[in-house]
């Protein structure tokens, strides 16, 4: 299985909209990061949808190697 690239080391915090669907980039290959831009097209990745629940702060991983995708669980802070 291929390690996905780290975008940031850093969470990206997004407000998220009820009902709305977020499609998170789990290559680390996006310019649209957290988000998919379609960059990981030949790759084993693909995106992850989340659907928010509420309207509300969501953190976002942006280092790709999270435990909980699509959610930051601090794994960004022993790279």
């Amino acid at each position: 299985m291929a390690k996905a690239e780290i975008a940031a080391k850093s969470p990206c915090a997004v407000q998220v909209e009820k009902g709305k669907d977020y499609w998170w980039c789990s290559c680390g290959r996006s310019a649209s990061q957290p988000f998919c831009s379609g960059a990981h097209k030949g790759t084993e990745f693909v995106p992850q949808k989340y659907t928010a629940e509420e309207s509300k702060t969501v953190y976002f991983c942006a280092c790709k190697q999270t435990k909980n995708p699509p959610f930051c669980d601090g794994t960004h802070q022993s790279l």
